[in-house]
């Protein structure tokens, strides 16, 4: 009796559907009380399926047009990875770079001082010779001394005991060619500093620019692909609301032609047939039951068997660098976000986002354990190469790579921690969060590290 109360239900729900899609098919207001579903003719019913298959098909030529435009919006975010890590690597470069041109400039002025303190030296001493008429070859002591600092203290001393030699022309020449040595190393380490840092940002640049083509077009087409869904959804209905009035028509017609030929009933008294009275009153539905009990308890069984009791966790330092990790979970991906000291705002899109992106958040994990890796994915894998492990081989802490070319670790664009089970820790991709997700062994599964081996 249930089952059939249930059926009922689900056919009036279908029934009223079907009802209100025919009256808007056909022409005929929901509201209407009493009003019969018009019988479509075959030519609408044709009609509509053909909308229906011009739907369908327009939604499948979408689809793989949006497909396209995923997997070149994927590949797309894939070299804006590259691109970042070619940035940061650049950037460091230039730093270094300003650091040099800081230690050149340094230079420079270091000389110029002791030359400028050689020079008072000299002039002291000529003046002294002239009018003292004397002269002393301590003064190529002086003069071959090995550093400016030597140079100054050598001249104190010979100062200080009246010696001094009047021919330093071509050692001042000297000094003065070393500082201008140190300023041209100055101004060439600035060079360097200032072009790399303009290389970074136009690959940058032009790799963000081909991800928001790419993500832009994809959202066009995502957009495009809903309407037609939409468009798909309303011709179904209509065709299905036409094919609804059609049976009913039909079944109309039917029970019509079957009153018709149905001969009047007699009028005397109805008799009524008395059911046997020795039918079993609960042995089948008691059956059932027992049946379903044991049915229930058989499964609980079954799963109470299957479990286990899990070990302990491991103090071990892949372990610390997983608990660092989980502490992470909910932290926004930001674009070149994040490091050993924790998270950052990124750079680009994600200026303003605070967060990790892949290989600073597996940086920061392995750096809670006491193990530096590396800053990018790449260096992170080239730092550990001669602790790789097969992908059958996981263990708990191994750092998973993702790349264009396995034979070249330069086209690594994504890491992620192994945590087990088959599920990994990862910073995804900008607008999601750190999250545990399933492993993923495709064509661009690149390897695996173990840095704790």
């Amino acid at each position: 009796m249930h089952h059939q109360q249930s059926a009922r239900r689900r056919w009036a729900a279908r029934a009223g559907g079907v009802a209100v899609a025919v009256a808007l098919a056909l022409g005929v207001a929901p509201g209407t009380a009493g009003a019969a579903p018009t019988n479509p003719t075959d030519s609408q019913l044709a009609g509509a399926a053909s909308a229906r298959d011009q739907a369908a098909a327009a939604v499948g030529a979408i689809s793989a047009q949006l497909a396209a435009a995923q997997a070149s919006a994927d590949a797309a975010h894939q070299q804006a990875q590259i691109a970042l890590q070619d940035y940061e690597e650049k950037q460091a470069a230039a730093q270094q770079a300003q650091t040099d041109s800081a230690a050149a400039v340094a230079a420079s002025d270091a000389a110029d001082a002791a030359r400028a303190q050689g020079q008072d030296a000299v002039d002291d001493f000529a003046r002294s010779s002239y009018m003292d008429g004397t002269t002393n070859p301590g003064i190529t002591s002086l003069l071959t001394s090995g550093s400016p600092s030597e140079f100054v203290e050598r001249a104190a001393l010979l100062e200080a005991a009246g010696a001094g030699r009047s021919d330093v022309l071509d050692d001042l020449t000297t000094l003065q060619q070393q500082a201008e040595d140190a300023q041209t190393q100055a101004a060439a380490a600035l060079d360097t500093a200032t072009t790399l840092q303009a290389e970074a940002e136009q690959s940058l640049a032009g790799a963000q620019a081909q991800e928001s083509a790419a993500r832009t077009q994809a959202d066009t087409l995502s957009a495009q692909s809903a309407q037609l869904q939409a468009q798909l959804t309303a011709a179904q209905q209509t065709l299905y609301g036409m094919q609804g009035a059609r049976q009913v028509a039909e079944q109309q017609a039917a029970a019509a032609r079957a009153a018709a030929a149905t001969p009047p009933r007699p009028s005397g008294p109805v008799v009524t047939a008395t059911p046997p009275t020795n039918r079993p009153s609960t042995g089948s539905s008691g059956s059932s039951a027992s049946s379903g009990s044991s049915g229930s308890s058989g499964g609980s069984g079954s799963a109470g068997s299957s479990g286990g009791t899990a070990g302990a966790p491991s103090a071990s330092t892949a372990q610390r660098a997983i608990s660092a990790a989980r502490t992470q979970l909910g932290i926004w991906y930001s674009w070149g976000g994040g490091g050993a000291n924790g998270p950052s705002n990124g750079i680009g899109e994600d200026a303003g986002v605070w967060g990790f992106d892949c290989s600073g958040l597996t940086e920061y994990a392995y750096a809670q354990a006491g193990i530096r890796i590396g800053g990018t994915s790449r260096d992170q894998w080239w730092n550990n190469r001669a602790k790789q492990v097969s992908s059958n081989s996981l263990q708990p802490g191994d750092l998973v790579f993702w790349g264009n070319n396995r034979s070249d670790y330069t086209s690594i664009f994504h890491v992620a921690i192994y945590i087990g089970n088959e599920q990994m820790i990862e910073a995804p991709t900008s607008g999601q969060q750190v999250k545990v997700s399933s492993m993923r062994y495709g064509s661009t599964y690149f390897g695996a590290v173990r840095p704790t081996a």
